[in-house]
């Protein structure tokens, strides 16, 4: 048996092999757009494909045969997509007071106004998780990868007019439930 500098069998009992570089070869692109689907930052699709590939190469020798080899690979980005949440939703949310807000505490600016702002912020992020999941998608997606509405409607598989209504729904609750107090679905 040859083997290369890259792959090592391990034998484990019912194991199948599979050629992984022909899996990634004929799913990298359906892989992509699974995981662009749920994750929106284009930096952490690809860091979670590498991650996604990886995962798969170092338990190759675990491959039973039960399913396709596609499927056992998408089941792996599922994994690491649901963790990639699980680790982003466990960060605190207040950070640590940078040095620049403090001088400017110092140099005669009114702590309320920093309290304030902080107040704000937490209303306006309550008041985003209580918005509908096609609302805070499209937000997100807008928003955090800086795309243009045309490239969320593609993305999505939306027109993009609905794309726009969606925003400007959005708009209003939030600027509603963040000045008067409440959401309203």
């Amino acid at each position: 048996m040859e083997l290369n500098n890259v792959q090592k069998e391990v034998k484990v009992a019912g194991a199948t092999h599979m050629d992984l570089g022909e899996v990634v070869k004929g799913s990298e692109k359906k892989l992509r757009f699974f995981i662009m689907k749920r994750v929106f930052n284009r930096a952490d699709v690809d860091d979670l494909m590498q991650m996604t590939y990886l995962e798969a190469l170092r338990n190759q020798h675990k491959f039973l045969g039960a399913s396709k080899p596609e499927t056992w690979l998408f089941g792996i980005a599922r994994n690491l997509v649901s963790n990639y949440f699980k680790r982003m939703y466990n960060q605190p949310q207040f950070g640590v007071l940078e040095e620049l807000a403090v001088e400017r505490l110092e140099c005669g600016h009114d702590p309320s106004h920093v309290s304030e702002h902080h107040r704000v912020l937490n209303r306006t992020m309550a008041a985003i998780d209580e918005l509908s999941m096609e609302m805070r998608t499209v937000i997100n997606l807008v928003v955090d990868s800086d795309i243009t509405y045309q490239d969320a409607a593609e993305r999505l598989g939306i027109p993009i007019g609905t794309v726009r209504s969606r925003i400007a729904r959005a708009r209003d609750k939030l600027k509603m439930s963040v000045y008067a107090g409440r959401i309203q679905s």
